[in-house]
């Protein structure tokens, strides 16, 4: 590199641009954590490919992107994440739509809240087809682009409850707890790659899946807000927006050194 180009990287740094010139590839972005990850992306100067199964939501969050980051690259792709044609489909999408792909965001998820005793197989096929199958989907579709980067990054979205005993979901839980090994497995594998795998472990955040879930139930969003006191030290919610910052930097080439971590986004519950 430069003494210009060097120069020039800082400048983009200083700026704002953490990502400058960085292509990603953000599953789940319809919404949520995802469409945050996706905001921050965009400010710190990535291009972004949104994969997500909901239509309406996926038109929202790229328009909002366009007017807050006119200049910012969007794309979108909807599809359901355990259709590994689509997956393929969505990489190739991205790599022609941006010009390559430097980080993948393995983001998107479905839940249940079945005890395990009332599990039936439909129900695990169902969500391990979603939780595990479709961010493997990703990472295989995605492999290529990433070692061509030269300094790929693939950051998978995973739970507190991944490490962290509770009732009544526990499909979720298990799916999450897989993407650990998957991360450090892959990690493993990719290293003389030049590709990083790491997982973040959010603990609870309060998206527009949790405010819609309460509004449906009758419950008031004031009520809600106070309902996750006891599942941190800090004693609240996580906003989206501070999932997504941890996903940045670990995307980011700030944790060059940093592959096949775990990282507690899920203030202090995992230590209580």
């Amino acid at each position: 590199m430069s003494q210009h180009d060097t120069a020039t990287s800082a400048d983009a740094t200083r700026r704002g641009g953490r990502l400058h010139g960085k292509c990603a590839l953000i599953t789940g972005g319809g919404g949520g954590i995802g469409a945050a990850t996706a905001d921050v992306f965009c400010a710190e100067g990535a291009s972004v490919m949104l994969v997500d199964a909901s239509e309406d939501g996926l038109a929202r969050t790229a328009a909002a992107l366009r007017a807050a980051h006119p200049r910012a690259h969007v794309l979108t792709c909807v599809a359901d994440v355990s259709d590994a044609d689509r997956a393929r489909q969505a990489v190739a999408q991205a790599v022609k739509g941006l010009g390559g792909l430097d980080i993948l965001v393995n983001n998107a998820a479905m839940r249940n809240y079945d005890a395990l005793a009332d599990v039936t197989p439909a129900a695990w096929q169902a969500m391990v087809a979603v939780n595990l199958v479709g961010p493997s989907n990703y990472i295989t579709a995605a492999l290529p682009a990433l070692r061509a980067s030269g300094k790929g990054s693939v950051v998978t979205v995973s739970s507190c409850y991944a490490v962290t005993g509770r009732k009544g979901m526990g499909l979720y839980d298990t799916t999450k707890a897989g993407l650990l090994a998957m991360t450090r497995t892959l990690a493993c594998e990719e290293a003389a790659h030049g590709v990083r795998a790491n997982a973040l472990c959010p603990g609870s955040t309060l998206t527009g899946f949790h405010l819609g879930r309460a509004q449906a139930s009758g419950k008031s969003v004031e009520l809600l807000k106070t309902q996750r006191q006891d599942t941190s030290m800090l004693g609240r919610w996580a906003s989206p927006e501070e999932i997504a910052w941890p996903i940045l930097w670990l995307a980011s080439d700030e944790a060059s050194f940093i592959t096949g971590a775990t990282l507690m986004v899920d203030g202090g519950l995992s230590a209580m």
